[in-house]
């Protein structure tokens, strides 16, 4: 089992969805990430360069978001992977995001889609 940084409630606006109204206007999403990777070093050396800065996580997800349109969650919490992933520190990860005013027919907190990916294993 890797150790994990635990980043909970990241918010922004973006536009997304497969509906036509979703489409022209910006909505809030939320977002919850797992970061999986080996903590051990940092741990010990108690420097930032020995581990994941979840500030820098935090912008380029918030990033993700708020500048590319896609129509699916599913898109978008690959998108969030696949970017994050492309640090080699990390393992692996696990995006929920979750659509905060969903545009449905009836009264639903929230929609969302959980995925979790990891980095393909090196021969």
């Amino acid at each position: 089992m890797m150790d994990r940084i635990e980043l909970r409630g990241l918010r922004a606006v973006g536009v997304h969805g497969a509906n036509p109204e979703e489409q022209d206007r910006p909505q809030p999403w939320e977002v919850d990430l797992d970061l999986e990777l080996d903590l051990s070093v940092a741990g010990r050396s108690d420097a930032l360069s020995d581990t994941v800065d979840y500030g820098a996580v935090s912008v380029a997800v918030a990033q993700i978001i708020s500048t590319e349109r896609h129509q699916l969650l599913e898109k978008l919490a690959h998108r969030i992977a696949e970017t994050l992933l492309a640090d080699p520190k990390i393992a692996s990860v696990g995006v929920n995001i979750r659509k905060v005013r969903p545009p449905v027919p009836v009264d639903l907190a929230t929609s969302g889609v959980a995925i979790h990916r990891s980095r393909p294993l090196t021969s």
